[in-house]
């Protein structure tokens, strides 16, 4: 049996990090291999120079970052197969449906030709799109720091999102304006479904797009 492959999406500081941990740990505690992997991955090539982008240290065309962010996703997708293919559960910390989001919603690219940078990448089983208002997020701690983090910018990516990357066949969209344990019981039943209909149904890795 492959692993499932399962996306957390959705605006900044939405909780992604914090579900993305806990829904592992619970996970493993039911006897399940998972790993949780966050993109960008700021430890490769383009990861580094792309961390220097959002720390506002480097400047670049809206078009050359959205490649890199693409080129960091393209870096770990063989050793993302390959992991799922050892029966290991995946939990993605953001994913390509960010990198369309953030570069149509921030540099005003197109949306086709944000997707077709990604298309090919390994798709993800189910993606649940955290849902919470961009004031909300902006009230959590830490808020601020990395270029993107304001909230009328956050809010055109949330309409990007919701508008033109939702898939009723693949999305669940959860409320995420509760409490760490509300947002992790209502995700974890989800999760769980995904995992168990794996074990009976050993489909191959879809691809994007």
């Amino acid at each position: 049996m492959r692993g499932v492959l399962l996306a957390l999406e959705g605006v900044d500081r939405c909780g992604k990090t914090t579900q993305a941990a806990r829904l592992a740990e619970t996970l493993r505690q039911r006897g399940h291999t998972v790993e949780t992997w966050r993109f960008p991955d700021r430890t490769t090539a383009t990861g580094k120079l792309l961390d220097a982008y959002l720390s506002r240290a480097a400047e670049m065309d809206g078009r050359v970052a959205h490649l890199l962010f693409s080129a960091n996703r393209w870096e770990k997708a063989d050793q993302l197969l390959r992991t799922l293919q050892r029966g290991v559960h995946v939990l993605l910390d953001r994913y390509a449906y960010s990198g369309v989001a953030f570069s149509a919603a921030v540099n005003q690219l197109d949306i086709d030709w944000c997707r077709a940078t990604e298309r090919g990448l390994p798709a993800p089983d189910r993606v649940f799109y955290l849902d919470v208002s961009p004031a909300a997020a902006a009230a959590r701690g830490g808020y601020g720091g990395e270029r993107y983090e304001s909230v009328p910018l956050q809010e055109q990516v949330r309409r990007v999102f919701l508008e033109h990357l939702y898939d009723a066949g693949r999305w669940h969209v959860v409320p995420a304006d509760g409490s760490v344990e509300q947002v992790h019981q209502q995700l974890l039943p989800l999760v769980l479904e995904c995992v168990e209909a794996a074990e009976h149904h050993n489909t191959p890795v879809g691809t994007l797009w």
